[in-house]
């Protein structure tokens, strides 16, 4: 059986870069090592391709492409370089490259490497399937980017991109970016406003709730809603920091204050706190449970802690007329 030929195209890269380091990485020595290895293993050489003083992060260079066209054109069925950084450092276009050659039946070798396309697939499969994993991940980061842009456009638009909505309200039907007032909810809303506005502190509004078996807002997503949340429990009793979350919440207002956290990274789903400056804020973004100059008036009297924190309930039947108990 007659013996392929292979006709090689030697490929010599230097930039300035590589100048640096010296003799090592000379045209003369990438020459001499691969007319070595050429003439040792029975390469016929046609050809010299050399680009000096040229960046291997573009393949737009004039040596590498007469080398592409000669492989295309069948003048050359083989390439050898001294090693994959002086084809490109570009490494995910280089493993394009090189599965195209595979493809195309153009045997490629990397010296240093000991990558031979034809004799060990496997030398070539070391290297593109990393090269394949960068790709992927380049590829998820690219994905995350435009979502992270896309929602922060959305944000400015007033926009909601949270998950569950806040307790007291619920998605339009037709805009699921849209909250609309759930008044079984919103009316414990309210009376968490109304008991605050009156003095009364969130350890005794808490106990009030408990008390009367006011269900909780994970309680009442889950029973009334159908909605459930893989990532939280379902809290059976209320607190004095989720009263407070309430009071603190201006999507109670009509605004959307979004963008409070920011994710680290792609790959790190944990969320680190945003500055307030870095807020994104769309007032009247939907209808109010508690008028927004009231909310605010709340607030203060919050602030200046003028509460009675040891206040009794006393003949208040709070909840009256909400059928939210368990």
């Amino acid at each position: 059986m007659k013996q392929k030929k292979y006709i090689a195209g030697l490929y010599f890269r230097l930039s300035q870069e590589d100048e640096r380091q010296g003799e090592s990485a000379s045209i003369d020595n990438q020459r001499t090592m691969l007319r070595k290895y050429a003439e040792e293993h029975g390469f016929e050489i046609h050809e010299e391709y050399i680009d000096d003083g040229i960046s291997g992060t573009t393949f737009q260079r004039p040596g590498v492409q007469r080398l592409l066209d000669d492989a295309k054109t069948g003048v050359i069925n083989t390439i050898i370089v001294k090693d994959l950084s002086r084809f490109g450092r570009n490494y995910i276009e280089v493993g394009n490259k090189i599965n195209s050659f595979m493809k195309d039946n153009i045997r490629f070798i990397s010296v240093c490497e000991k990558i031979d396309s034809y004799k060990d697939k496997k030398s070539v499969d070391d290297i593109i399937f990393p090269l394949k994993n960068i790709m992927n991940e380049m590829y998820c980061k690219d994905v995350s980017d435009k979502l992270i842009k896309t929602f922060e456009v959305m944000k400015k638009e007033g926009k909601y991109i949270g998950g569950i909505p806040p307790f007291g309200y619920i998605r339009d039907e037709n805009n699921k970016h849209k909250l609309i007032v759930d008044e079984a909810s919103a009316s414990v809303v309210r009376r968490i406003f109304d008991l605050c506005e009156s003095g009364i502190g969130n350890v005794l509004i808490t106990k009030e709730l408990n008390e009367k078996n006011v269900l909780t807002p994970s309680e009442y997503n889950c029973k009334i809603l159908k909605i459930t949340s893989s990532s939280s429990k379902v809290a059976k009793q209320w607190t004095a920091s989720t009263v407070g979350k309430i009071l603190d919440n201006r999507v109670y207002c009509g605004d959307l204050v979004q963008n409070k956290t920011r994710g680290i990274s792609y790959k790190v789903h944990k969320r680190l706190k945003n500055d307030e400056e870095d807020y994104i804020i769309i007032e009247n973004a939907h209808e109010p449970i508690i008028e927004k100059e009231r909310f605010f008036n709340i607030q203060k009297i919050r602030k200046d802690r003028k509460f009675n924190w040891n206040r009794r309930i006393e003949n208040i039947s709070i909840f009256d007329g909400i059928v939210l108990s368990h």
